[in-house]
């Protein structure tokens, strides 16, 4: 009996959830579930095609640079830098009220667009971040809340694996997706630390008592650990902007330059923590690729069921204001967010959305960065909220509960940055139009 595309697509998100539930991991529950409903499309032949179509889905030279910006972000998490990032702040924000809540986001921020990984940037700066603003009095709720919301940006400053997976399924430019993300990111960082700020005073925390005092040679000699990482990152973008280099032939360099940093920084001349480095590396990597060529395979089960071009023609045949469009699409990815990962959605979701965001007028760059901050949302919303978790672990003292109203505020502020970026588009559009010229 043949199932219309509604009954089919029910069938195959169900099983999706409930093979999700099971906790199967990410790559394998979507391969299975495409597997199933490409059976239910095409029968037995389909088993001709299903290494073809993985492959396909990951065999782009571009991808090359994610590996490399995974190595490069597992080179400093592997090492002490965040830590020394995070003392830095520390000693030139130490005598600004709430400098050490502002220390912790801004060392988020920074780290973030060092590695790209939001549960790294939680765990790297929550290690120390956490702790010591327990220790001199900051409520919980803020001390967790800013790290988990810190952690989010990860996800959307250069250099960022979603915008390259991105870039990639929407054959736009990857160096002007990273650029749209850069001017957002800050936004994001100015609002959260505004709002740190005001949770303090809100909840009676006295900033003056428990500052403390840093020399200026103090405060200098914590430069030197941290700047070669801001110049690679500096130079890592400039030579992917300035036309020097591919978006892969930036991230090998990078990498190969923040491995030689570390290394000699850090003294790690012995074999094993280099061995670390790399095995951590190839973990995350095939992850990632897997998920990729599983999410389309799963496009492709889409596909052939006639789901994709079933939801596409009901979006397009929906005779409202494009805004109403950006609103249900905005709703989609919020709740696809909380179940799956930045990767798995983007795969899946943009090959579908991208021609129904042009063809409505918006710019494909400012959607980007509205797609990036809703996957940041799910990032601190449950029930696979991932920051939450890595928190929670690092922090297990802390009630999970004063975790969770620590983080949702950020939530909130995350969703007036979409108001906000809708409103002023210029905010993403600006400065790849400065630096590479109008689309």
């Amino acid at each position: 009996m043949s199932l219309s595309p509604t009954s089919s697509g029910l069938l195959v998100i169900g099983l999706l959830f409930v093979l999700l539930a099971t906790g199967m991991p990410i790559a394998f529950a979507l391969g299975l579930t495409a597997i199933c409903g490409l059976l239910i499309a095409n029968g037995i032949g389909v088993f001709e095609v299903l290494a073809e179509t993985m492959f396909a889905g990951i065999a782009n030279l571009a991808y090359v640079s994610i590996p490399m910006f995974v190595l490069m972000g597992a080179a400093v998490a592997a090492t002490p830098a965040g830590r020394d990032l995070y003392e830095a702040l520390d000693r030139w924000l130490n005598r600004v009220p709430g400098g050490l809540v502002l220390s912790n986001i801004g060392a988020c921020a920074i780290f973030a667009g060092m590695t790209g990984s939001s549960p790294a940037t939680c765990a790297a700066i929550g290690k120390m971040g956490i702790p010591e603003m327990l220790r001199r009095g900051y409520p919980a709720s803020v001390a967790t809340g800013s790290i988990c919301a810190g952690g989010t940006l990860g996800i959307l400053i250069p250099p960022s694996v979603t915008m390259i997976v991105y870039g990639i399924a929407t054959e736009t430019s990857i160096g002007r997706l990273f650029l749209a993300g850069v001017m957002p990111g800050l936004m994001l960082t100015a609002m959260f630390m505004a709002w740190a700020l005001y949770d303090c005073r809100r909840k009676n925390f006295d900033f003056d008592v428990r500052s403390k005092r840093f020399s200026l040679g103090q405060k200098l000699a914590a430069l030197p650990k941290v700047t070669p990482f801001l110049i690679i990152i500096l130079g890592t973008l400039y030579v992917l902007y300035g036309g020097v280099a591919t978006p892969s032939e930036a991230a090998g360099a990078g990498a190969f330059l923040t491995l030689g940093v570390v290394i000699v920084m850090y003294r790690l001349f012995r074999p094993k923590p280099i061995f670390d480095i790399f095995s951590s590396t190839l973990r995350e990597s095939v992850m990632i690729m897997m998920i990729m060529a599983s999410a389309e395979l799963f496009a492709f089960a889409l596909s052939s069921l006639f789901i994709t071009q079933t939801v596409a023609g009901a979006i397009a045949s929906l005779e409202v204001n494009r805004w109403v469009l950006m609103a249900l699409i905005n709703l989609f990815l919020l709740v696809a967010g909380m179940f799956l990962p930045p990767v798995a959605i983007i795969v899946m979701s943009a090959p579908l959305l991208y021609p129904i965001i042009v063809s409505s007028g918006f710019d494909p760059y400012w959607f980007a960065v509205i797609l990036t901050v809703n996957m940041e949302i799910g990032l601190i919303t449950p029930p696979v909220g991932l920051n939450l978790f890595v928190v929670k672990a690092i922090a297990p003292q802390v009630p999970a509960q004063q975790v969770l109203t620590g983080s949702l505020p950020y939530v909130l502020l995350m969703l007036l940055g979409i108001v906000i970026l809708s409103i002023f588009p210029g905010v993403a559009t600006w400065l790849p139009n400065y630096v590479m010229g109008p689309t």
